[in-house]
């Protein structure tokens, strides 16, 4: 059996990162950035009030109550003034930008609110309440690094400096296939010895979580030539594609059988438990494929072990698993030597520490303690047994 390190690195040794592509700001949430974003101008790009108020020279609030006539308003977006003469006030609005001749700003409830007079109350010093042109930003400074997921503030950001789409690595296009003549949709009526598809639902979510763009298929039988032409169809639109099921050593693995001859997947044992039977490959020389075994928490936790980690390397990120966090484990652990052991398990953090629980069902096909967990946790294959009040590495899953 090969090692659990062993396998990720030859899946990510064959992986090239996707062609960059152009995308207007809405339509890249999600993706990662593929080029640096650096600002063209200042942000602000001119003195601007914090405030609603008045405009005013600090100079002439030497005594107070100071009385100064009002010249006119600035609103936000006004386009020039001419320069404030001393003595003089003029009410200035968030946002707008600060009239010559002005070096601080009164908010408005330091003041009377005239209109045409305003007396204030309170004096300030120089600056107060300006914002300055390129306190936020320097033109020229680069604003988003290659490598940025894209979310809300970073796409506020790219607009912010005028960018009205960016270069990214789009999604991953993740087909997503279940094979098995015991599968039926979820809803559909069951006979005896059949069973609802779970396994490309929950893949094909986890895709999602991971920043690619699932494309969940109806189930496949068990006929091998079938298999083989709904992965060709695939290889059309699929960036990537993810298999369950039919990989172990049964007479009716299917997906073995449908690549028996064709040598472009590689099937292997993986010291690991829950998911030893692996397969992967590139079809058309391009374009992988991950084979996961049939039992659904085997298939999950394959999925975060092997595919994770190739995703978010497609997409130009480190190709990183799970995060990780070390806590005190509740109980007595064992397990089989020579294994690289991923258990589920309830992890919680109290008085600044984790403590981690494993769940009491720990089968492969056992749905249940897989929906309740937050965390798996890892023990290596030359540890067999793990005392309670031992510290473990937890893997943290999606919430």
């Amino acid at each position: 059996m090969r090692r659990v390190s062993e396998h990720l690195s030859e899946i990510l040794s064959r992986l090239t990162p996707l062609t960059p592509v152009r995308l207007p700001l809405l339509e890249a949430a999600g993706t990662v950035l593929a080029e640096p974003v650096t600002a063209p101008v200042d942000l602000p790009p001119f003195d601007n009030s914090a405030m609603d108020g008045y405009a005013v020279r600090a100079a002439d609030l030497g005594a107070l109550p100071a009385v100064l006539p009002v010249t006119g308003d600035v609103a936000a977006g006004d386009l020039g003034r001419a320069e404030i003469p001393p003595g003089r006030a003029v009410r200035i609005m968030t946002g707008a930008p600060l009239p010559p001749g002005a070096d601080t700003v009164i908010p408005v409830e330091w003041t009377d609110g005239g209109a045409e007079v305003v007396r204030i109350t309170r004096g300030a010093p120089e600056g107060n309440y300006i914002r300055r042109a390129g306190e936020d930003v320097r033109a020229g400074a680069v604003v988003l690094p290659a490598g940025t997921r894209l979310g809300a503030a970073q796409l506020g950001m790219a607009a912010a400096v005028g960018y009205p789409d960016l270069p990214v690595r789009p999604r991953p296009r993740v087909a997503v296939l279940s094979t098995g003549d015991e599968l039926r949709d979820p809803g559909d009526t069951l006979e005896h010895g059949q069973i609802w598809d779970s396994n490309s639902f929950m893949l094909a979510t986890a895709v999602r979580e991971a920043g690619g763009e699932p494309l969940r298929q109806s189930f496949l039988g068990d006929d091998p030539k079938t298999v083989r032409e709904a992965l060709q169809e695939e290889l059309a639109h699929a960036d990537a594609i993810i298999t369950t099921g039919g990989v172990s050593m049964g007479v009716y693995d299917v997906v073995k059988a449908a690549f028996s001859g064709g040598g472009e997947v590689d099937f292997h044992k993986v010291a690991m438990r829950p998911g030893k039977p692996q397969g992967f490959g590139l079809l058309d020389g391009r374009c992988p494929i991950f084979t996961l075994p049939g039992n659904p928490v085997s298939a999950y936790v394959s999925f975060q072990v092997f595919v994770l980690p190739a995703l978010r390397y497609l997409q130009g990120l480190e190709p990183e698993g799970l995060p990780s966090v070390t806590a005190r484990c509740a109980s007595t652990l064992t397990s089989p030597s020579g294994l690289q052991h991923y258990l589920r398990a309830e992890l919680t953090f109290t008085d600044d520490a984790y403590t981690v629980r494993p769940a009491s069902a720990q089968g492969s096909h056992q749905m249940a303690a897989l929906a309740g967990a937050n965390g798996l946790i890892v023990i290596p294959p030359d540890v067999t047994e793990v005392p309670e009040g031992a510290f473990v590495e937890v893997l943290r899953l999606p919430s």
